[in-house]
């Protein structure tokens, strides 16, 4: 088995081809919110974007992934590994199941465990963490049940259109790590 791929799903890098996937799901404005994005993203940007995605990790410190069905190539959603400290082994992670279709059938934990094995071991993250608004109790539950703990509450703060949000920090420290 390839250390990107599980019994469902694969983790692939992006290819050029995932452009109008990508205009469509950045420019989902239900999920806004939780990307903490405020205004949609051109063609032109996502395919600068694109072009960039092969540079090393060491240099653009983020990593983003299409989660894909091995059974059919069907991306599904994206994985992403965000403000990567090498000196501090720390990163965030992030991940979208973009249609309902695809949502409570175990790939956002499928895809979320390859991801962490990845990173502990491929990368040699000592930790990865996350933020979560209160009310997101899906992510809340997929992230616990990874081992990510609930680490802090910032009060009040996300604000949205129905006033204001608490938001967790998780962490999942590598326990292979020293």
């Amino acid at each position: 088995m390839q250390i990107l791929e599980g019994k469902n799903i694969r983790l692939r890098a992006l290819e050029p081809t995932d452009l109008k996937l990508l205009y469509k799901w950045e420019n989902d404005s239900t999920v806004w919110e939780v990307s903490h994005t405020l205004k949609p993203f051109s063609i032109f940007i996502l395919k600068q974007y694109l072009e960039s995605s092969h540079l090393d990790i060491f240099e653009t410190k983020q990593l983003r992934l299409v989660i894909e069905l091995i059974d059919t190539n069907t991306a599904i959603g994206l994985i992403d590994l965000f403000d990567f400290d090498p000196f501090h082994q720390r990163a965030g992670v992030g991940i979208l199941i973009n249609s309902a279709e695809n949502k409570n059938k175990g790939f956002a934990s499928e895809a979320l465990e390859i991801f962490c094995n990845y990173a502990f071991s491929t990368l040699q993250v000592h930790q990865l963490y996350c933020n979560i608004t209160a009310n997101n109790e899906i992510s809340l539950r997929l992230f616990t049940k990874l081992g990510f703990e609930i680490i802090g509450n910032k009060k009040d703060w996300i604000r949205s259109k129905n006033g204001w949000i608490d938001e967790y920090s998780l962490q999942k420290i590598n326990p292979e790590s020293f």
